[in-house]
């Protein structure tokens, strides 16, 4: 085994994105630990860190030498190396060249496509100290950086400005040039804590000497302190803070050696939409907020400072002037709003251009409401309301509150509809019908918000669609496949029988004649059922299972989620693979019958033979209760019920010659068989589940 070494690398800069920094720290060491694989160099435990000022990876037991490896080029076949008088060919002589040799040189190797003419060698393993700056290099070049900035005069370009850069293998250091500086031991602690350089005499020094330097280098690490003074925050006020993943992160990327700190706000204003104040101390402050234990809003904030200050009294003060006026104007602005209601601001949406080609927000507000409403009556909820709730949806985009919180639409519009005295279902589905707004999300949770939701994604849809912009590639500007997903979780989820098709056509009937091309409805049909492929996907469900199900072309999502359970199980039972292969001879042969055939009832005083006999009865008796359960929607049932006809599937195929010379006894068996696929195709076409043979 080759000797080994510690391996540190730190790249030292000004102020990283918070919201990236633990994107970046994680990409570098990535990039760093690949570049070690890509050269055969092996080492043991990785630790990444990551903080407002630095990037760093420290690796150990990494090989400084890899193993030789044994190279083998393989050439040209050996019996065409030469000719008729033995001499090389052109094609021994380009091989032999292009590895630098001449044709004599080469070796004869015995493959499993014959002989043929061979290069073996032995290839040098990487040295770790001769790789090292490429590694650091290529893992720089690699990182997710969208936008890459210069400073000074360099032609240097990264995130941010780069100070330092520490490459260490042991107690070595110099290793070249790296972001136009040279490789060095020294590194630097807290901006305010710490003075002057800080020199490693070895890389297993580095957490140790930066935390006496007052940084915690380990984002995880640093992250957990961040969660653990929170709580003990929050419990000193007897309540409990809410921790977002994501503001956890960006506040573990804005410290070096957190501290929380506590600071109050007015409980006046209490008064104003909590989802407002807390908008404002999470997005503009970076703020924790309170909760009691009812999960109602307190006058509290939790703050993490990036220094350990002498008089912490005055920074909570500081933050408590700076958040004042932020609550001040979101109380202002919702004050104001309520004073105009919001049916009378629907007509303000003329204004606003939905679409160039599809009109205005007030437009789609008239047809979202009237999609709603039919959507509504469908489900078996008010009509009405869902109708009102279309209407108003979009009436808050012009209250001042979104305008200036504009993570608000939909919460602020249920607050004022209640303030106007609308129902509660018309202001519940306000703010609900934008639910789910991300993979996982909630759903709404009343019909009248589950049709207003719908509604909005499907008249979207169809109006992208038929105007020609469906996306394309990475390119979704009105995010129609997370839209397409949210109607069918919404279908799917809360069990609502609905035909999607159905659906489509109301909404394509709500634009007028002309606007969007033939066929819309069909394109945004298949497209969206398309969506459901990634879906079982993540669900580990195998695609031919889902293709099975499609092949029928169902357009009722739940009822396709029902079909595709049932023969996900189906697939796993024993008799599954020769019941798929049986229905996939089955549609061979029929498929080969001329387009003039017509297929009739089976003649049982036809059936000869025992065998086809056999499963004739057993196609009867199982089809009946197949038949039942298909009734009930028991696709599940239907289908292990029709498993039990492998063995007389099977005989048949064994023991009966199907294209007999006599056409009586042809057509009656090919009726039988055309029962008995037709009898699967109920539920599925499980000839896609056929595994194909190899080779």
């Amino acid at each position: 085994m080759s000797a080994t070494e510690t391996l540190l690398i730190e790249l030292g800069t000004e102020e990283l994105p918070p919201k990236a920094l633990k994107t970046l720290g994680l990409a570098f060491r990535d990039g760093i630990v690949a570049g070690l694989a890509q050269r055969g160099l092996e080492h043991t435990a990785v630790q990444w860190f990551a903080t407002p000022r630095r990037l760093a990876v420290l690796i150990e037991q990494v090989s400084l030498q890899a193993p030789d490896r044994e190279q083998e080029i393989q050439g040209p076949p050996a019996d065409k190396a030469r000719d008729e008088q033995g001499n090389w060919t052109p094609a021994a002589v380009g091989f032999a060249r292009k590895q630098g040799l001449e044709p004599d040189a080469l070796s004869v190797v015995e493959t499993p496509k014959g002989p043929r003419l061979c290069l073996r060698n032995t290839q040098r393993g990487a040295n770790l100290g001769d790789s090292f700056n490429e590694i650091i290099h290529d893992s720089i070049r690699d990182l997710p950086i969208p936008k890459r900035m210069r400073w000074g005069a360099s032609r240097v370009e990264f995130v941010r400005p780069v100070h330092w850069v520490v490459a260490m293998l042991g107690s070595e250091s110099q290793f070249g040039e790296v972001l136009g500086l040279p490789t060095g031991n020294t590194t630097r602690g807290h901006r305010f804590h710490s003075h002057g350089i800080i020199t490693l005499n070895r890389p297993e020094e580095y957490q140790a000497k930066l935390a006496e330097a007052k940084v915690i280098a380990n984002f995880t690490e640093r992250q957990a302190m961040v969660r653990e003074q929170v709580e003990v925050e929050a419990s000193a006020l007897k309540a409990q803070a809410v921790i977002d993943p994501a503001l956890l992160d960006e506040v573990t990327g804005l410290v070096e050696w957190p501290v929380a700190l506590t600071g109050n706000f007015e409980a006046r204003f209490l008064n104003v939409p909590a989802e407002a104040l807390i908008s404002s101390m999470k997005e503009h402050q970076k703020y924790f907020h309170v909760v009691d234990a009812e999960g109602a809003l307190l006058p509290h904030f939790i703050t993490l400072c990036n220094i350990e200050s002498s008089d912490p009294a005055q920074v909570i003060a500081g933050n408590e002037r700076v958040i004042r006026p932020r609550l001040s104007d979101a109380a202002f602005f919702f004050e104001t709003d309520k004073k105009h209601s919001l049916h009378s601001r629907v007509d303000g949406l003329r204004s606003i251009v939905f679409q160039q080609k599809l009109g205005t927000l007030y437009d789609k507000a008239q047809r979202v409401s009237t999609l709603a409403g039919q959507l509504a009556e469908r489900l078996g909820s008010s009509a009405a309301d869902a109708q009102r709730a279309g209407l108003l949806c979009k009436a808050d985009l012009g209250t001042q509150l979104v305008l200036e919180f504009a993570d608000l639409q939909g919460t602020a519009g249920a607050y004022y509809a209640r303030h106007d005295g609308e129902s509660s279902d018309v202001a519940a589905a306000l703010e609900e019908h934008y639910w789910p707004r991300y993979a996982g999300d909630r759903l709404p949770q009343g019909l009248t918000a589950a049709a207003l939701g719908m509604a909005d994604r499907l008249d979207t849809l169809v109006g992208i669609f038929g105007i020609g912009q469906p996306p394309t590639g990475s390119r979704d500007p009105f995010a129609l496949r997370r839209a397409s997903l949210a109607v069918l979780r919404i279908l799917v989820e809360k069990e609502l029988e609905l035909d999607l098709r159905d659906c489509l056509a109301l909404a394509v009937s709500g634009y007028a004649q002309g606007t969007l091309a033939e066929g819309t409805a069909e394109q945004v049909l298949d497209y969206m059922l398309e969506r459901f492929r990634a879906w079982y996907e993540e669900a580990d469900i195998p695609p031919e299972v889902f293709k099975a199900v499609s092949a029928n072309k169902p357009s009722r999502p739940l009822d396709i989620q029902r079909r595709v359970l049932a023969v996900h199980a189906f697939s796993q039972l024993p008799e599954a693979a020769a019941l798929a292969a049986a229905n996939k001879r089955v549609s061979n042969i029929l498929d080969k019958l001329e387009q003039g055939f017509t297929f009739g009832e089976v003649n049982t005083s036809l059936l000869h033979d025992p065998a086809e006999q056999l499963l004739a009865q057993r196609l009867t008796e199982l089809g009946s209760t197949s038949e039942s359960h298909l009734g009930a929607g028991a696709y599940r049932e239907a289908l292990s019920c029709l498993a039990a006809l492998q063995g007389p599937v099977d005989a048949f195929f064994d023991q009966v010659m199907v294209n007999t010379e006599d056409s009586a006894l042809r057509c009656n068996r090919l009726n039988l068989l055309h029962a008995l696929r037709e009898r699967f195709l109920r539920v599925a076409d499980i000839s896609q589940l056929a595994v194909p043979r190899s080779g």
